[in-house]
């Protein structure tokens, strides 16, 4: 007994001596331990997953983009992988001399076009431009679409003589046989009206860019027409020249005034263009939709609150318009994709929360609801499509665990069938028809596995096993994942994983750093591949610190009230459930509770900050990365959904804003924030750093310039992660 003592004494001044000598990422550079340029300066730890994947029209075939040992567009048949055509060559791609390179394709219906974009550009989240080409698959010509400017979101017509685009604000039309353009709009103007295209909240709040769509017959475009005149500017500065640039685009924040928002139908054989009536009670449109009828177009709208939706049908014949659904809340409604107009234009398919979980419905045109399809206490997190041949929805669901996610098909009878049975996370690209679809599935410690399924769940084969990868993470000693569940005082569940030291010792005690998002729509408990932030953590690990995450109420995956729980007071119900859940952890007898810490990007900054301030008293560290901090400097469309406007509600705003708390700053913190974040702008932090040094409270702080939300592009992410792993060590 005296000399197993000894041992475990000794043990535990080793553990602290490796811990204090920890002091950069360079250190246990030993075999079987993680370097930071393993995770962000190589990809030897790179997870692939099968992109360019493009389903062909019969069902039965798909073509994916080959890079190796040349750039080819290749059609493969879905039912035994078989290589049937070569579509497109690298020779087929040269343009006056020049070799195109190519980011993306699309095949116009017949299949006989294909459209090109290169040289593409981001603008902001989803928004993008790039220089278009049409490849001719019957006469092998390839030719230019635009010759000067780049342009946004081109797409066939559905006749496949045109395209359609947008180009500095305004829409055009491009004929392909006459290879002439012609403007539908002209009034475009920066900062002022866009045509086509989204302003900037409605892409980042809505996930929307697009802002037109073609009719069925091809013979109209509906689009939107954005007045951003009155919404307020803001100014991102970048840096590198002897006099700063500076860029100046519409932000409308909490409680400011929208973008007017306009549906217009053109009408290509009169050239005319019509205003859609969609009613005078609505502050958005965040959706639109042709229904099988070139005539009836589908509008959904929603009031400021975004606690009243309606889905109308506008008769652009008559200009009339009928409201067939309207779902009201007493806090918020999602938007989502899942409508589905039937091919017998009698029907169509929409999900809801209306019974307190999103679940798929089969309504008649006029409204009148025929059946709820999936019924139960999950979530019908992603609906993928009907098979009315066989009369089948096929939906990714949280119905085994709200932390995974699985393939289901369900009949017309509530016949259902997991297609994707093997425990984890799923999701699904099918193929035209729904005869097959490509499964991506990843689970704690396991890369993702991307193979062909059919209709029936049987795996036909694997397109990608990351079998390099998983040889690569055996050639180091990577701690365990566990998920455990824990409840809080009012006997409430909540789900949390922890990643263990490779050479766990249950008699020691550990630092524990918990990773935080909270916020609405996100899972940081999920049973998948973190990719490299799991890598990260388990470089932590390594070092002797357990990593943990805890989901709270307010995020997806548990229905309505799970998620509209935190409503006009945004922060407060999270804050409780992340004390609850670190309690729960300091308790275990294995953890130093003296030394915990938090880390978080996004909302997870806001949560890390507000941990850090307003409870202060439970960490010792902590990392805010882009944190919001103060909800009036962010974006309307998000923060009113949650706490209305700030004239309505400005105790929800300040009481659970950690500039607010700033004075009760306890612990090292470090702030992060890239200069041109055009998402949460650095002013959340400067105004945070002018509370903090006005009540003399010391902290460390990083900026990164001219990078956006995600703070990314040659090395920063090596260089962040870093600055990171030295402070975690340095300070916890």
């Amino acid at each position: 007994m005296y000399t197993s003592l000894i041992f475990n004494i000794m043990k535990k001044i080793l553990t602290i001596l490796l811990l204090l000598t920890s002091t950069t990422h360079n250190s246990f550079s030993q075999k079987g331990f993680l370097q930071l340029d393993d995770i962000w300066n190589s990809r030897k730890l790179y997870a692939q997953t099968v992109s360019g994947f493009n389903s062909m029209s019969n069902g039965e075939y798909y073509s994916n983009l080959v890079y190796a040992p040349n750039f080819q567009i290749v059609k493969y048949a879905f039912k035994d992988g078989k290589a049937l055509e070569t579509i497109l060559t690298e020779n087929d791609l040269v343009y006056n001399g020049d070799t195109i390179t190519i980011s993306d394709y699309q095949f116009s219906s017949d299949e006989n076009m294909i459209l090109l974009s290169a040289n593409t550009e981001a603008i902001y989240r989803h928004s993008s431009k790039s220089d278009y080409y049409v490849f001719n698959r019957i006469s092998k010509q390839i030719s230019k679409i635009t010759q000067q400017e780049k342009v946004m979101y081109c797409q066939f017509s559905p006749d496949n003589k045109q395209v359609a685009y947008v180009k500095e604000n305004n829409l055009f039309v491009y004929d392909l046989s006459s290879k002439k353009e012609f403007a539908i709009t002209t009034d475009g103007m920066k900062n002022a009206i866009i045509n086509g295209a989204t302003d900037w909240v409605y892409e980042e709040e809505f996930s929307m860019d697009v802002a037109y769509v073609w009719s069925p017959d091809g013979k109209k475009i509906a689009y939107y027409k954005f007045d951003e005149s009155n919404v307020k500017e803001f100014n991102l500065t970048y840096y590198g020249e002897l006099y700063p640039k500076e860029e100046k685009y519409k932000y409308p924040k909490a409680g400011e005034e929208n973008s007017k928002v306009e549906i217009y139908v053109y009408d290509l054989n009169t050239n005319q263009s019509k205003l859609i009536n969609t009613g005078k009670e609505r502050e958005y449109i965040p959706r639109i939709k042709w229904t099988e009828n070139s005539n009836i177009l589908s509008v959904q709208t929603l009031n400021r609150h975004q606690s009243h939706l309606e889905l109308l049908f506008c008769n652009v014949s008559d200009n009339s318009s009928k409201a067939v659904i309207k779902e009201d809340n007493n806090s918020f409604i999602e938007i989502t994709n899942d409508l589905t107009f039937l091919k017998n234009g009698k029907q169509f398919i929409w999900t809801s929360t209306r019974d307190g979980f999103n679940h798929i419905y089969l309504y008649a045109t006029d409204g009148t609801l025929i059946k709820q399809i999936t019924k139960g206490n999950f979530e019908v997190s992603t609906y993928y499509g009907y098979d009315e041949a066989k009369k089948t929805f096929y939906y990714l669901s949280t119905e085994l665990s709200p932390t995974e996610r699985y393939v289901f098909a369900i009949n017309a009878n509530g016949n259902k069938t997991n297609l994707s049975p093997e425990k984890g996370t799923h999701s699904a690209s099918f193929s035209s028809g729904f005869e097959y679809f490509i499964d991506t599935h990843s689970a704690y410690g396991k890369p993702y596995t991307c193979s062909v399924i059919n209709n029936t769940g049987k795996i036909i084969r694997v397109l990608e096993d990351n079998r390099n990868l998983k040889a690569a993470l055996q050639e180091f000693k990577l701690g365990k994942i566990k998920e455990f569940t824990f409840k809080n005082k009012y006997g409430l569940e909540f789900y949390g994983w922890m990643i263990y030291p490779p050479d766990f010792d249950s008699t020691l005690r550990y630092p524990v750093l918990i990773n935080v998002y909270g916020g609405p729509g996100v899972q940081t408990v999920t049973n998948d591949w973190d990719g490299p932030n799991y890598l990260w953590h388990q470089m932590l690990a390594q070092r002797g610190y357990i990593i943990a995450s805890i989901e709270n109420r307010g995020t997806p995956g548990r229905g309505l009230e799970w998620a509209n729980c935190i409503y006009k007071d945004l922060g407060k119900l999270e804050v409780d459930d992340q004390i609850s859940g670190s309690n729960y952890i300091k308790a275990l007898p294995y953890v130093e509770n003296s030394r915990m810490g938090v880390w978080g990007w996004s909302f997870g900054g806001y949560m890390t900050s507000l941990l850090m301030t307003k409870v202060h008293t439970q960490f010792k560290a902590g990392i805010a990365v882009a944190p919001v901090t103060n909800w009036r400097y962010y974006d309307n469309i998000y923060t009113e959904r949650y706490l209305q406007t700030p004239q309505e509600n400005a105790d929800g705003y300040d009481k659970n804003s950690p500039t607010t708390y700033a004075k009760d700053l306890k612990g090292n913190l470090l702030l992060i924030h890239g200069s041109s974040d055009d998402n949460v702008h650095m002013q959340n932090s400067m105004d945070f750093i002018n509370a903090l040094v006005k009540n003399n409270k010391q902290f460390d702080l990083f900026i990164y310039p001219n990078r956006n939300h995600g703070i990314y592009g040659d090395g920063v992410r090596l260089h962040l992660y870093t600055k990171m792993t030295n402070f975690i060590i340095n300070n916890l």
